[in-house]
């Protein structure tokens, strides 16, 4: 679990805002992004038809593609 330290502030309009440090403010974005990979692992393995190819190929169908 992410220790956050908030501070308060209230604006003009009586909207509440929150103030992190900013090394929390990254722990939690870093955290956002690593749940977000597990997602996309999660789905893409879903979707694992079984098929494969070679990396080299791969490689030379983009270059195909680009050129």
């Amino acid at each position: 679990m992410i220790a956050l330290h908030p501070k308060y502030i209230v604006g003009n309009e009586g909207e509440q805002l929150v103030v992190l440090p900013q090394n929390e403010f990254d722990n939690i974005i870093e955290a956002l992004e690593d749940q977000e990979d597990v997602r996309l692992y999660d789905e893409a393995k879903k979707e694992n038809d079984g098929t494969r190819i070679l990396f080299s190929d791969y490689l030379k169908n983009r270059e195909s593609k680009n050129a």
